[in-house]
């Protein structure tokens, strides 16, 4: 019971804060990803130079894919916890981190919820930046 009430409490704290998704997955996406990916996603973050294998551009993810952006697979590239790689070794492993800024705070259960938002959220804003 005790779990609910602290689900219930972080989802009334964060309500009056709520973005669009796109809009808290630029967020992430500037806080997270931009550093290696670039302000524009198009691959040259200020640490672009320093990686081992070529930054891909995510405004071409969609193009790569006969025109679909693949939701699931980027979820699962983002989060890192299945396994699946997008690139090169070793991109972050989002859901991990994620996880680990709120489990003490909130618990496993919570946290867990709290992550899949965020790697959602992360996830409509790069299908909202794909190239026509």
């Amino acid at each position: 019971m005790k779990t609910l009430a602290t689900i219930a409490g972080v989802l009334a704290l964060a309500l009056p804060f709520a973005a669009p998704a796109d809009e808290a997955g630029k967020i992430e996406y500037m806080n997270h990803c931009a550093a290696c990916h670039g302000e524009s996603a198009v691959g040259d973050g200020p640490l672009a130079e320093l990686m081992t294998v070529p930054v891909p551009d995510l405004t071409q993810v969609s193009a790569q894919n006969d025109g679909v952006f693949p939701m699931l697979e980027m979820i699962q590239v983002v989060d890192g916890r299945t396994g699946i790689r997008g690139h090169g070794y070793p991109m972050p492993v989002w859901g991990a981190r994620f996880k680990s800024e709120v489990e003490g705070d909130i618990g496993a259960y919570a946290s867990e919820i709290v992550v899949r938002g965020r790697i959602l959220s992360l996830a409509y804003y790069l299908e909202s930046i794909q190239a026509e």
